[in-house]
């Protein structure tokens, strides 16, 4: 194995594992439902995603999401809650992935973030009603939420909620980015150029 992959691995593990840190200090945010955990286990996604691409983001979601189910447990037994996280990280991602890429600029990684805010919160509406809500209920075997407690749900709890963590880890990732963007473009350099 070369020392570039090599190094490679050890960052996104490095990440990861900060991720799943970051993860164990969720809480709820004021005014939205109690179920709906704030974290900031994206941050070190977003890192992995500007300095090392795409995959990296994947693997760093994966990989603390695995962790925090087997640290955690789940009350379903199944991890729905993490699956749910793991494609809530991959809609923020992407988008700032696509962007940065292409723009790699402050400016640039703002608008990826502004598109990964408006696809996970939009993104996780969809998938909450269809996918993560009934399957969660389900494997409670709890009575599932249908009708207009589903729909209210959805519109005043699940999408402002990913809309508020968005506009957070944007804020941080901001914040990050203009103290660390000569260590980013370093790394972008060392981590990419195998």
């Amino acid at each position: 194995m070369n020392n570039k992959k090599l190094r490679k691995m050890v960052v996104i593990a490095m990440l990861a594992s900060i991720g799943t840190v970051l993860m164990q200090f969720n809480f709820p945010l004021p005014a939205l439902p109690g179920f709906l955990k704030f974290d900031f286990g994206e941050v070190p996604a977003v890192l992995a995603v500007m300095t090392m691409g795409p995959i990296a983001g994947i693997a760093v979601e994966l990989i603390k999401n695995i962790l925090h189910w087997l640290l955690s447990g789940s009350p379903t037994g199944v991890p729905v809650g993490e699956i749910a996280n793991f494609v809530t990280g991959l809609l923020f991602i992407m988008p700032v992935y696509l962007i940065f890429n292409k723009f790699r600029t402050k400016k640039g990684l703002r608008t990826g973030l502004i598109a990964g805010t408006i696809a996970m919160a939009v993104g996780m509406s969809v998938l909450n009603y269809f996918v993560f809500l009934p399957a969660y209920t389900y494997f409670l075997g709890a009575p599932p939420v249908t009708g207009d407690a589903l729909y209210t749900m959805i519109v005043l709890g699940i999408l402002p909620f990913n809309f508020v963590k968005g506009l957070i880890i944007m804020t941080l990732s901001l914040l990050l980015y203009n103290r660390m963007k000569v260590w980013i473009a370093q790394q972008r350099v060392k981590l990419m150029s195998e």
